[in-house]
C-alpha cells in the first residue's frame, strides 16, 4: 500500500438506508444494524457505491445530539462493545450508557457487517474478494462520520479505542468540529516499521497457503491454515515473555508444550468465524495509520489537536511499545498519559478492562461527565 494519498472530501449524496445486518456479529442483543452510504470517495480517488456500515448502539441521543460517545474496536472486533469491553460500557460503567449515547461502529474491511471483500460489487453482482480496494483508517473514520451524522449526532464527547480503535479515535480528534476528547489505547500516532512487520509476516503465512489462490478461494475451501498461521503468530505479539512464562512455563501434554495448544487454539478459532481476504485488508488499513499524511510533519500534525487527550499505554506491549504512546502524549498539545501497569501484554487493553476502567475514570469526570 503507498503512503501517498490524494486527500478527498468523504460524502454521502443520498438519503442512506438502514437495515438489519445481514451477518450480526456474535455476541448478546438484537445484533447491529447496517445504514448504506449510496457512496464514498476514498483517499486513493475511487468512488464506491451502496456502501454498507454496521453498527450497534447503546443508550439513547439526547434532544440537543450532544451525549454521543464513539467507541472504536481492533483488528478482528465487532460491534458488541459491551461483549468486548463489559467493564467500560453499560449503565453505571465508565462509559454509562444510562448518560451517554455509545456507538461502536465497524471497521471498513471487517467480515462483521461493513462494506468488506465479503461484500456483493454493485458493478459486478459478486463479491469483492481479491479486488476489494485499499482503504485507510481515515476512510473508515469518515465512512463512520457520515454514520453519526444519520444517527444526529452534533457532537462527540470522546473517541475512544484500543490498537487500531485507537488508531480510529486519533482520526476522529481530527474531526475538531465534532469531537471534544479522544482516548488513545495501545496505539501510536503513525505505524511503526515494528508493527508493519508483523502484520507483513502474519499475510505471508496466508499467501504461502496452497488454496490461498492469490485471493480467489472458493469460500468451501478457504485458506485456512494460513489464517490460522496468522493467528498464532498474532497472539505472540499480542501477550508478552512475562505472560507466558507464568503461566504456561515448559508444561506439556504427550503431544505438544501447553504454549503450543494455546496457540493452536486461537488459530483454530479464527479461521472458524473470520474471512482471509478481511484479515489482509485490515492488517494493510493498520499499516496506513499516519496522522502526518497529508498534513504537514507529524509534530504539526499532532499539534493541530489542540481536545482533551489521555494516551494509555502499556509497559509489557511488545507491539505497540510505551515508548510511541509517551512520544504521542508529548507531541498532543492538551494531552496526559497514563501507564497501565499489566503483564498481559498488548492485550492488557482488553484483559484487564476494570484497571482501565479505573485509569480512565479521572479523565472522564473532567472531560464527558462534567
Amino acid at each position: 500500500m503507498s503512503d501517498t494519498f490524494p486527500l478527498r472530501r468523504t460524502r454521502s449524496t443520498a438519503t442512506p438506508e438502514d437495515r438489519p445486518a445481514s451477518r450480526p456479529a456474535s455476541g448478546p442483543g438484537s445484533g447491529p444494524r447496517v445504514l448504506v452510504l449510496p457512496e464514498l470517495h476514498l483517499e486513493s480517488g475511487r468512488t464506491l457505491r451502496q456502501v454498507p456500515v454496521a453498527y450497534r448502539t447503546f443508550g439513547r441521543l439526547n434532544a440537543e445530539g450532544t451525549n454521543a460517545v464513539i467507541v472504536a474496536h481492533a483488528l478482528t472486533g465487532d460491534t458488541e462493545a459491551d461483549r468486548w469491553w463489559p467493564a467500560l460500557v453499560g449503565p453505571g460503567k465508565a462509559l454509562d450508557t444510562e448518560r451517554l449515547f455509545v456507538i461502536c461502529p465497524n471497521v471498513l474491511g471487517s467480515p462483521y457487517g461493513s462494506l468488506s471483500p465479503l461484500t456483493t460489487d454493485p458493478e459486478t453482482r459478486r463479491p469483492y474478494g481479491a479486488d476489494f480496494p485499499d482503504v485507510t483508517v481515515r476512510d473508515t473514520v469518515a465512512a463512520h462520520r457520515i454514520l453519526a451524522g444519520h444517527l444526529g449526532v452534533r457532537k462527540i464527547r470522546l473517541a475512544i479505542g484500543g490498537s487500531l480503535g485507537g488508531m480510529q479515535a486519533i482520526e476522529w480528534a481530527f474531526h475538531g468540529d465534532l469531537v471534544t476528547a479522544f482516548v488513545v489505547v495501545a496505539a501510536g500516532g503513525r505505524h511503526s516499521p515494528w508493527s508493519i512487520a508483523w502484520g507483513e509476516a502474519q499475510r505471508q503465512a496466508i499467501f504461502v497457503d496452497p488454496d490461498w489462490n492469490d485471493g480467489r478461494y472458493s469460500p468451501d475451501r478457504p485458506p485456512a491454515r494460513g489464517l490460522a498461521l496468522a493467528r498464532m503468530m498474532a497472539m505472540v505479539s499480542y501477550r508478552s515473555p512475562g505472560e507466558f512464562g507464568t503461566r504456561f512455563g515448559r508444561q506439556r501434554n504427550a503431544e505438544r508444550f501447553d504454549v503450543e495448544s494455546y496457540l493452536h487454539h486461537h488459530g483454530q478459532k479464527l479461521h472458524e468465524r473470520f474471512d482471509a481476504n478481511c484479515y489482509v485488508s485490515l492488517t494493510r488499513q493498520m499499516d496506513s495509520h499516519d496522522a502526518a499524511r497529508g498534513r504537514g510533519s507529524y509534530e504539526q500534525a499532532l499539534a493541530s489537536l489542540a481536545q482533551p487527550a489521555l494516551v494509555v499505554g502499556i509497559p509489557s506491549d511488545v507491539l505497540y511499545p510505551l515508548e510511541e504512546q509517551v512520544e504521542l502524549a508529548s507531541l498532543l498539545p492538551n494531552a496526559s498519559l497514563e501507564v497501565l501497569s499489566s503483564p498481559y501484554g498488548h492485550d492488557a487493553f482488553l484483559v484487564d478492562g476494570a484497571e482501565l476502567a479505573a485509569s480512565l475514570a479521572p479523565f472522564l469526570d473532567r472531560h464527558v461527565y462534567d
